[in-house]
């Protein structure tokens, strides 16, 4: 598919209350009750930003965060610890600190407590190790792709599995009638049009995180990045980062936002073709399968919709390609470790600096991009990165 590229659209007068100035602040009290919590490192690949004629290149390595191996943890285990805290307040009649949660009178009453999401693998494990971590239970609905190994990590967290047939969408749909029906406590990462979407904001809340982390990481920088390349499933991290992004002033009015998708699975790429939110039809399966879902979140589709300025597709040939440039390490930058899904961004980049319009996408020697290993290998059996 062709790069698409728009300009910022104006119609988007207020950002939501997620995206405010603020809010990493109770993401951050929350998590650092999580054991083993730390800011994940900013890395530098000069060599890579060599070969592909660009001033420099950023990655932000989350496949060691919170021990999930993701991004991910962010989200579903402080939206658990959220919706946590305020089940105990409501009993007991006032506010409690994080550390609360871990008391023995305290998880005694969440033990009860049952959190049901559904997932491709990683939202799964952030949901079950946050209610681990407060003795509650969890529940993951897993679609028919979704691989033994990818649950194995899940039910090692102490959560129970349910297969649903159909792709990811039917598994959101099992999970949220489960959850009305045995009341338990839904923490979705995606939502459609009327959906009750109070805890699929907490975990896009929980994403503001990784911008608080880049600003501090960056503070004695004095060049803004140029591009900032978001792998996209149903869009939950990009229009966190886009949107908390401005907010906090990392990016610029000229940075180039871009959305990042398999070709095989490229629902905000077709929703923002077509200016309306798509549903795909069923289809093969991507390598990249975190990004492996049918149709955009409609909590954060007015954010990519008004900001985004690229849309880009990558083939299951350019992951596995990214894949091994990054655990190869380019001519001496770091070596990382990286799903398919987690090197879509670079993918992307690689993609988008071959084609013969660099100048209209300023991919240049001036250019300083922002990327997002998102994910380390979640199937090793069939990771592009085994000899």
């Amino acid at each position: 598919m062709p790069v698409l590229m728009r300009h910022r659209s104006p119609t988007l007068e207020q950002m939501p209350w997620w995206c405010d100035r603020d809010a990493a602040g109770e993401p951050l009290r929350l998590l650092r009750a999580c054991p083993g919590y730390a800011p994940t490192p900013l890395i530098s690949l000069p060599h890579t930003a060599e070969r592909l004629g660009l001033g420099e290149v950023w990655i932000k390595d989350e496949t060691q965060r919170l021990g999930i191996g993701s991004f991910k943890g962010l989200g579903g285990a402080y939206a658990v610890l959220k919706l946590a805290m305020k089940h105990v307040e409501r009993r007991i009649g006032r506010s409690i600190i994080p550390a609360e949660l871990l008391e023995p009178s305290i998880r005694s009453m969440l033990s009860a407590l049952t959190f049901a999401c559904a997932s491709d693998g990683n939202h799964g494990r952030s949901v079950s190790a946050g209610a681990k971590l407060i003795g509650a239970q969890a529940v993951v609905f897993l679609h028919e792709g979704v691989s033994e190994e990818r649950a194995s990590h899940i039910i090692q967290l102490g959560a129970k599995i349910v297969r649903v047939s159909g792709d990811y969408h039917d598994s959101v749909e099992a999970s949220a009638e489960a959850a009305a029906q045995g009341s338990w406590i839904a923490v979705p990462d995606t939502v459609g049009p009327g959906e009750d979407d109070t805890a699929c904001t907490l975990v896009i809340q929980g994403y503001a995180v990784l911008i608080d982390e880049i600003i501090a990481a960056t503070m004695e920088q004095k060049t803004p990045f140029t591009h900032v390349l978001v792998q996209a499933g149903v869009g939950g991290l990009a229009a966190s980062i886009f949107g908390h992004g401005r907010a906090r002033g990392l990016f610029g009015s000229k940075t180039h936002l871009w959305i990042i998708e398999p070709e095989r699975s490229a629902c905000l790429y077709e929703s923002a073709r077509a200016e309306r939110l798509v549903r795909l039809p069923p289809g093969p399966a991507t390598n990249m399968s975190m990004l492996e879902c049918q149709s955009p979140s409609s909590l954060v589709w007015p954010i990519i919709d008004a900001m985004a300025t690229g849309f880009l597709t990558v083939t299951e040939e350019e992951a596995v390609d990214a894949v091994r440039l990054l655990n190869l390490g380019a001519a001496g930058d770091p070596s990382l470790r990286v799903g398919e899904s987690g090197a879509a961004g670079l993918a992307g980049l690689i993609r988008a600096a071959k084609t013969e319009d660099r100048d209209r996408l300023a991919l240049d020697r001036s250019s300083k991009v922002l990327l997002f290993a998102t994910e380390g290998p979640t199937d090793l059996s069939v990771w592009s990165g085994n000899p």
